[in-house]
């Protein structure tokens, strides 16, 4: 018998006035999966994590989490979410057990479920010889170990976190990532958390990638990368256009314009360094080679790097159109 999905989103849509933050966005998270969603400030994984753990009503479109309509039953839904915000939401002036404590207690826990639990989850978040500490007096990684032990007190069935790693060294950051792989192995709990770091998306499941509101690309981390298509080169011109032209009129092959660049995606791509440096001798300033990494597969689905200013689509090719030919087939 096949387990349902966690969370199921069809053609959802979400608007602050004019401005459009999710447009036509569908999918769906697999029971037990860890999904990252990814994308730049304004590429809409706040708003999706909003309506997600229903703090924003359902606009346009249809959400099913955990079995629930999330239009018609959104009490249901809460609880059974452990929520982590990106801005820290513990009590600097209580104890580390008095911030989970309290938090049970939102949900109606007490007595002597709510210690036992208490006890449970800050031993299994290193936090037991700190529970009389205050929180203020805690490292930014410590504290987010505290976030963490109240999103799970209540034992939802899913965790939701809103960049998670927001502050973090990268130990704290590992420990984050290592407690995450715990609860879901352990207690089968899905997770899905936004972030805009591209070395974090590489550890999830599976990574949804969102660019100005739409859902450019969903697959594992090995699957986008290979979605490139090869080593990635970049060329430093004076002129890109003129130089892009010339590149596919003479090797026919597709270059893309990024940031006043010249990029292309080709196998052997060592390869090609020498075919067009003595082609054009004159016109390269620079030439660059690398293997795929996240950042070249958000410059293949958006057309422009991840950090850019400029978020206009500057390749030529539609983003509909890119999402059609490389979202994973669901």
């Amino acid at each position: 018998m096949s387990i349902s999905p966690a969370i199921e989103i069809s053609h959802l849509a979400h608007s602050y006035g004019e401005h459009e933050a999710i447009r036509d966005l569908s999918l769906s998270v697999a029971t037990g999966e860890i999904l990252c969603i990814l994308g730049p400030n304004g590429s809409g994984k706040t708003t999706l994590f909003r309506v997600l753990s229903t703090l924003i009503p359902l606009q346009q479109g249809a959400v099913r989490v955990l079995g629930y309509d999330l239009r018609q039953q959104p009490a249901a839904i809460r609880g059974h979410l452990g929520v982590v915000f990106q801005a820290p939401s513990i009590d600097k002036k209580l104890t580390v057990t008095e911030n989970v404590v309290y938090h049970g207690r939102l949900y109606g826990l007490g007595g002597s479920e709510l210690r036992g639990r208490t006890d449970e989850m800050l031993a299994r978040l290193g936090l037991s010889d700190r529970k009389r500490e205050l929180a203020e007096k805690l490292s930014g990684g410590l504290r987010r170990r505290v976030e963490l032990a109240k999103g799970m007190l209540h034992r939802p069935r899913l965790l939701l976190l809103d960049e998670p790693s927001t502050g973090l060294d990268p130990g704290a950051r590992s420990d984050v990532w290592q407690y995450l792989q715990q609860v879901r192995e352990a207690d089968g709990v899905t997770v899905v958390l936004t972030t805009h770091l591209l070395d974090e998306a590489e550890r999830a499941d599976r990574i949804a990638i969102m660019h100005r509101g739409r859902l450019v690309a969903l697959n594992t981390p090995a699957a986008l990368q290979a979605a490139v298509g090869g080593d990635a080169i970049t060329i430093r011109t004076a002129d890109s256009e003129s130089l892009a032209a010339e590149i596919r009129g003479r090797f026919h092959v597709e270059p893309m314009l990024v940031d006043g660049s010249v990029r292309l995606e080709l196998p052997q791509g060592h390869q090609w360094i020498a075919r067009l440096v003595e082609a054009f001798p004159q016109r390269i300033e620079s030439i660059t080679l690398g293997k795929p990494t996240l950042e070249d597969v958000f410059i293949h689905f958006t057309g422009h790097r991840f950090w850019s200013d400029d978020l206009t689509d500057t390749s030529g090719r539609g983003i509909h159109h890119r999402v059609t030919e490389s979202t994973e087939k669901r």
